[in-house]
């Protein structure tokens, strides 16, 4: 039985929009505070959001709607009624707003251009707003800033932050399996539905403001994975871009989620998703693909996932820095100021700073570079006295018994390194866990001889790329340290190889940082480089750094965003399924469901009928373990060949064998085996070839090289046929067997390069057949028999749910202008399933097809009955 809080958030994701929203608005409208976990009576799915696709944009330019869980705002209470409100700040009653210069959101704003884009924000607050305040402060922001604010209880804001996302969510992505419940947190159905419920709520303010046929809206971190869902729901064709700044994790460690499959769909109902490495890219394919039985595939470059008609592009692009604010901030004299005095304690005492600035979390590996330094001091005694680590902890994000327990292990080993090793006016590490302004760390960058990222697991980590831009400096600071402007400047850079940065930063010491012995020789090898080194080092990083900025990062994603969402105008899109498993179905705008009525009325009202039938998958499930037809398929199957009005073909890749056994009793059934390279018009007719006989000797050459594969790939197999080999790998590991599959696909082709055969891959099979065969010529020559014997078909069938079934498709319809099709024809060319296809109809599934041709075989039954006299 379904929990009553599990079907309440069924009923919750199912919802289409809030009553107390009513129809869009351009402006803010009362703003709805919500008292805690949206209730079953919060949803009206009567009520929904409908758009016109032809209405002219009142838009001159493009406008983004930038998502995320805080808004770019620092709010502050007023302490003096008389403070002064510029361009950046403005102020309420009780409340001063400015822009937060460190958000990521604002950086992205500065990087694309004022001019060039319009750019809304929505998110939350870090300052919570008592109810009567929250209309002030919604319209300010809006008014002055382009920010919409979601306010959220706190009650709720802590089961979803706290809770879900940094106690469930964080710790998996970041590979912390919940093996106890101090090891992370189990899952909790009710942060769940409370997540589930905050997302709901950020879609709601969206709904506020977006003008769904031009706005863009790009959702930003794992804090609102199932948002895309509520905005498919609503608009079937928003333009949707999602960025994942976090790790995604091995399919291995992702599938121990509860809720895998609902994240997974709502992801897929973005138009782009975006992550940092092809690592976390990799990953979430695989898991679309063991999860979901989703493939994937490489165009032009562009990587693209097929998911209901939809092409789902992949973006790859590490986020970058925002030079401009960090150029002005080296050239404050503040800066100046505190690197003259960094300068002074350390570089004029003879002493070289290595440097780690880090969050205050567990996966920053703290304690790990610390016990690097101890082992560095043990090995090099000449070092002592002369090396310092200036280790700055930045503030937790969270909270919770782990954070506590990092903070006291770093203490304590930090103590126990100084107690060792230092002496009078020297301690080797220098620990800041206090607050930095940003001018302050940018100075400790500048100063630094080496920095050292080694966290054990980071989505990102900009802390690389803020280093190499500050040892770049400027002609002042260069006074400052008493360097030559025109001398070739310096870095160095130890991360780890779990960090997001890693791949596009060649030039560091990559380490593992669990490696405390390999951590260490870093340390001592960033030290005793070579000079003329580490300004080539440098000079490559600063060029790839300066050029990869924040601004570079955003207009690539968005262009990427824009190209896939081309398509949008094109199709027709409806939404199938119930909660967070809703997806939406976009096809071309002609292809449609086959009507029953529109069917049966075209096959009552025509004369010469030609209906061609794939098996595998069309008459018979793919999933089947027994593949043989059922008795009931064989009777509708023998009622339509005895209409002489019909001519009726099965058209298969299994055996002529297999095939004949199976349908014996079918007198007049035409059928084809092999993708059509055997024909036979009748039961008791001869086996033709649709192709001259073809020489066989090239099996010997492939099929050892299947074996081969086989012995290596578990749950694959291969099947032999008269004039093909197929190796079938539906029972492998989707991943393994795909790549393997890849493998074989290009050893066939090279081997069997001189052979008068075709290799192609299909759905689980790669298969060598003769050269020209397909089920394309099966068509022709069923069209061109009828034509000899004078049956111009006026009616044409022909239904199928796979690659191989195209060329039919393409072979009936181009026919309809040519000699072998009545010019008033009634042509239905119809797949399984809503997919893109060459077919102009569809079917959903085999109980369909085989429900229609039941349909079709008792209006041929009727018109044999006697007639009564």
């Amino acid at each position: 039985m379904v929990s009553r809080s599990y079907s309440n958030l069924l009923e919750l994701a199912s919802g289409e929009a809030s009553p107390s929203l009513g129809r869009i608005s351009r402006r803010i409208p009362r703003v709805m505070t919500v008292p805690g976990i949206i209730s079953d009576d919060d949803y009206d799915s009567s009520e929904s959001v409908c758009f016109d696709t032809s209405t002219s944009s009142s838009i001159s330019r493009d406008r983004i709607i930038m998502v995320a869980n805080q808004l770019p705002i620092r709010a502050h209470r007023k302490s003096d009624t008389n403070s002064t409100v510029s361009n950046t700040r403005s102020s309420s009653k009780g409340w001063i707003f400015s822009w937060d210069e460190n958000s990521l959101l604002l950086q992205m704003k500065d990087g694309l251009g004022d001019d060039d884009v319009e750019v809304i924000y929505v998110g939350c607050l870090k300052e919570e707003i008592h109810p009567n305040e929250q209309d002030e402060v919604s319209q300010i922001l809006l008014e002055t800033f382009k920010c919409v604010p979601t306010f959220l209880p706190a009650d709720l804001y802590s089961q979803y932050y706290h809770g879900f996302c940094k106690q469930q969510l964080w710790p998996l992505f970041h590979y912390m399996l919940p093996l106890s419940p101090d090891l992370g947190g189990r899952f909790n159905r009710s942060l769940w539905q409370a997540y589930v419920s905050v997302n709901k709520i950020f879609a709601d303010r969206i709904m506020e403001v977006i003008n769904p046929e031009d706005d863009f809206v790009w959702v930003h971190d794992y804090h609102l994975m199932v948002l895309p869902t509520f905005l498919r729901k609503r608009f079937n064709r928003v333009k949707l871009g999602f960025f994942l700044h976090s790790p995604f994790p091995s399919s291995e460690i992702y599938k121990t989620l509860p809720i895998r499959e609902e994240l997974l769909r709502s992801f897929l109902n973005s138009d782009l998703i975006g992550f940092h490495t092809f690592d976390y890219a990799r990953h979430f394919l695989s898991c679309c693909s063991r999860m979901l039985g989703l493939s994937y595939e490489s165009n032009r470059g562009y990587i693209g996932l097929e998911y209901y008609g939809r092409t789902v592009s992949i973006k790859i692009l590490p986020v970058g820095i925002h030079m401009g604010q960090l150029q002005s901030v080296l050239s404050l004299s503040e800066t100046e100021a505190k690197v003259a005095e960094l300068r002074k304690e350390y570089c004029d005492r003879g002493r070289t700073m290595l440097l780690g600035v880090d969050d205050m979390d567990i996966f920053k590996g703290i304690s790990l570079k610390l016990l690097a330094m101890e082992q560095f001091l043990l090995q090099h005694p000449e070092c002592q006295g002369k090396v310092v680590l200036v280790q700055i902890a930045l503030p937790a994000r969270g909270r919770g018994k782990d954070v506590k327990e990092v903070q006291e292990e770093m203490y304590s080993t930090v103590k126990r390194i100084n107690e060792t090793f230092g002496k009078p006016g020297y301690d080797p590490v220098v620990l800041i866990d206090e607050p930095l302004k940003f001018y302050e760390r940018i100075a400790y960058y500048v100063v630094a001889e080496c920095c050292l990222v080694t966290a054990v697991r980071d989505g990102m980590n900009l802390i690389p790329y803020e280093y190499i831009i500050s040892r770049q400096g400027n002609e002042r600071l260069d006074k400052v340290l008493g360097l030559d402007p025109s001398a070739p400047k310096k870095s160095m850079l130890v991360v780890s190889e779990f960090i997001g940065c890693s791949p596009s930063l060649s030039g560091a010491i990559r380490v593992n940082p669990w490696n405390i012995s390999a951590v260490s020789d870093a340390m001592d090898s960033a030290l005793a480089m070579a000079e003329a080194e580490k300004q080539g080092r440098h000079e490559k990083h600063y060029k790839y750094v300066s050029t990869h900025h924040v601004g570079y990062w955003a207009r690539s994603f968005l262009q990427d965003l824009e190209r896939t969402c081309q398509e949008h105008v094109r199709r027709r899109c409806w939404g199938i399924g119930f909660g967070l498993s809703f997806r939406v179905v976009a096809l071309d705008l002609n292809f449609r469901k086959l009507s029953m009525e529109h069917i049966v009325s075209a096959y009552k009202r025509t004369t010469t009928r030609a209906i061609l039938l794939d098996y595998d998958g069309t008459l018979m499930p793919q999933a089947s373990i027994d593949k043989s037809p059922s008795s009931k398929s064989i009777d509708i199957l023998n009622s339509l060949c005895q209409d002489k009005n019909n001519m009726v073909f099965i058209v298969s890749a299994k055996s002529r064998n297999t095939l004949t056994e199976w349908f014996s009793p079918c007198e007049k059934l035409g059928i084809a085996a092999e993708h059509g390279y055997f024909l036979r018009l009748k039961r008791d007719m001869e086996w033709e070839t649709c192709v001259p006989a073809v020489d066989c000797t090239w099996k010997q050459i492939a099929e050892p090289v299947m074996k081969q594969y086989t012995e290596t790939t578990d749950g694959s197999n291969i099947e032999d046929r008269e004039t093909a080999l197929v190796w079938c790998y539906e029972d492998a590991d989707p991943d393994f067997g795909s790549c393997q599959a890849k493998e074989l696909l290009n050893h066939l082709e090279s081997v069997l390069a001189n052979e008068p055969v075709t290799v192609k891959s299909g759905q689980n099979v790669v298969e060598v057949k003769p050269q020209g065969v397909s089920k394309g010529l099966v068509a022709k020559r069923l069209l061109s028999t009828m034509q000899e014997k004078g049956m111009l078909p006026d009616f044409v069938l022909c239904i199928g749910d796979d690659r191989s079934d195209e060329d039919m498709f393409e072979v009936i319809t181009s026919s309809i202008a040519g000699p072998t099709i009545d010019p008033r024809a009634e042509v239905f060319a119809c797949t399984v399933g809503k997919k893109p296809s060459r077919a102009k109809y569809y079917l959903d599934d085999t109980v369909e097809i085989v429900r229609l041709m039941q349909g079709l075989a008792s209006v041929s039954n009727q018109t044999m009955l006697p007639t009564p006299s």
